[in-house]
């Protein structure tokens, strides 16, 4: 059986994982009858939004992995725990806590670093030709693990400007893809999709994503 990792930043799209990206991510992998294995870093959230007001909460403090357990529904492991040859792909969900909790893209821009853990997974993820899927934000993550090397990514975050000059500007390469649409780098092993990069429906999100999972489960079978 195949197996795919998912891994998340934390639940909420203002300081963790997106819940519906990561939601449909999980629904469509399962639509296939993938075994599915969810991660996230046991560390502390970047910080704590509510998200009614959209404001930080002062003084508040969680926990990564914690928080994305709630949309595992308890089912996870720390990313310390992830080996790579035991997966054949891994797929980000996006959310501000990729740019917050799992990259420093949130505070330092193009000068901010991946999470080491999560670089070295993806790099190993590279080499063993699997597949990775990038969602949302998560395609600037990707763009900044490869930066100094060989590696220059194709991918989309939709059409807004700026993160796409980010993703050029990190050694990637960007192009305009819809929120129903995905980036194929076919090359790399990279599949990327805007979602809510784009003020969009859920039901538009879910056509988006559910393209990824099937391109990442395509490129599993070689």
């Amino acid at each position: 059986m195949v197996k795919i990792g998912v891994c998340l930043s934390g639940c909420g799209f203002l300081d963790g994982s997106e819940i519906h990206e990561a939601t449909l991510s999980l629904y469509h992998l399962d639509r296939h009858g993938v075994e599915t294995h969810v991660f996230a870093p046991d560390k502390p959230q970047k910080d704590v939004v509510d998200h009614r007001t959209g404001q930080a909460v002062p003084g508040e403090s969680r926990n990564v992995l914690s928080e994305g357990a709630r949309i595992a529904r308890g089912v996870i492991e720390p990313l310390s725990a992830l080996r790579t040859q035991e997966l054949d792909g891994l797929i980000l969900p996006g959310g501000y806590g990729v740019a917050k909790n799992l990259c420093g893209f949130a505070e330092k821009g193009v000068e901010g670093e991946v999470l080491p853990e999560l670089q070295q997974i993806l790099r190993e993820l590279h080499s063993a030709a699997k597949p990775i899927g990038a969602i949302c934000i998560s395609p600037v993550l990707v763009a900044m693990a490869f930066r100094g090397t060989e590696v220059a990514p194709l991918l989309t975050i939709g059409e807004d400007p700026s993160t796409a000059q980010a993703i050029e500007a990190l050694g990637g390469r960007h192009m305009v893809r819809g929120v129903e649409e995905i980036a194929l780098d076919s090359e790399n092993r990279i599949v990327s999709t805007p979602a809510y990069m784009y003020d969009a429906r859920i039901s538009e999100v879910a056509v988006g994503i559910g393209k990824l999972v099937d391109q990442v489960l395509a490129l599993t079978q070689g």
